[in-house]
């Protein structure tokens, strides 16, 4: 007996793994701007493990590969963001670091992003991923909380990112990830507090990664401590960012930082904090839907 088409798409799709695959193949077609043919055919020859499949088409193909070279892109080691590398090619590395965000090697001040990257949003998803890696490059930052990362872009990171160690609260679909400055912060501990009425897979990530003793109630906005600065005031704002095609105009503060200071062992008190994101890329388009906050600290012991 002959199964028809239809029949057979049936068949397929009853088989988890066929779906599985299905799914695995349209996510790395639209992160790859490729067809699904050339997507099933480098999951394929990687075991259908998609970090290796996408390691795999962006890297110069190896000599006698089965999928062969990849069609329309270049091959040059320098299409992706090193993290690692002090010089960039991205527009963005090219400004200029004032003393307000140069690092300080003795360790009186302490730095971090925290940044809603849209990873959910696959239009221009590359570029904008190498936005936001040029932005870390130029920074670079401490300690960075990311929301909105999808598998491709955490791989992505991961290769890319190699001074530092990435946390996540998810594996698949999309969840937020703490990376930690290898150099910087010792990673003591780990946790994720699931929240058992989410309808959109949110957790709570916790990662403890130092110890300066009791800690009292107050807990402060580090904006409005810092004096309510306009310039970063909103972290959404749809009359300036464009990504979403929002014709309405709203602006909004859903990015915020709270703090807590230290009741023993030194102060850790917030210095400035500034917008991130704010121009746009090559292809036209925001690194995110969100501006990215970046936050000093003075650390007084």
């Amino acid at each position: 007996m002959e199964l028809g088409s239809s029949e057979e798409e049936a068949r397929d799709e009853s088989q988890p793994e066929a779906k599985r695959r299905r799914l695995l193949c349209v996510q790395f077609s639209s992160v790859a701007s490729c067809d699904a043919a050339v997507a099933q055919g480098y999951l394929a020859e990687n075991n259908w493990e998609m970090e290796r499949a996408l390691n795999s088409y962006f890297e110069p193909a190896a000599e006698g590969s089965a999928v062969g070279s990849r069609a329309g892109l270049p091959a040059e080691p320098g299409r992706c963001v090193d993290l690692t590398n002090e010089e960039t090619t991205d527009s963005t590395s090219s400004k200029v670091c004032s003393s307000e965000n140069i690092q300080q090697e003795d360790g009186s001040m302490f730095s971090f992003i925290t940044w809603n990257i849209d990873g959910l949003d696959l239009n221009s998803l590359q570029e904008r991923a190498r936005g936001v890696c040029s932005y870390l490059a130029l920074y670079n930052p401490d300690v960075v909380f990311l929301q909105e990362v999808i598998p491709p872009y955490f791989s992505y990171l991961k290769k890319r990112a190699s001074s530092y160690e990435i946390i996540t609260g998810h594996e698949e679909g999309y969840f937020t990830a703490i990376m930690l400055k290898k150099s910087r912060v010792k990673l003591k501990s780990q946790e994720i507090i699931p929240f058992p009425s989410t309808k959109m897979m949110r957790n709570l990530l916790c990662v403890h990664v130092t110890k300066c003793g009791g800690l009292p109630s107050n807990i402060l906005d580090v904006w409005e401590f810092l004096g309510k600065p306009k310039h970063c005031q909103y972290t959404w704002d749809t009359q300036m960012n464009s990504n979403l095609g929002i014709p309405a105009t709203c602006k909004l503060r859903f990015d915020r930082i709270f703090f807590r200071a230290a009741a023993e062992e030194g102060h850790i008190i917030p210095r400035s904090l500034d917008l991130l994101g704010l121009e746009k890329l090559d292809c036209g388009r925001f690194p995110s839907d969100h501006w990215g906050l970046l936050c000093n600290l003075d650390v007084i012991l």
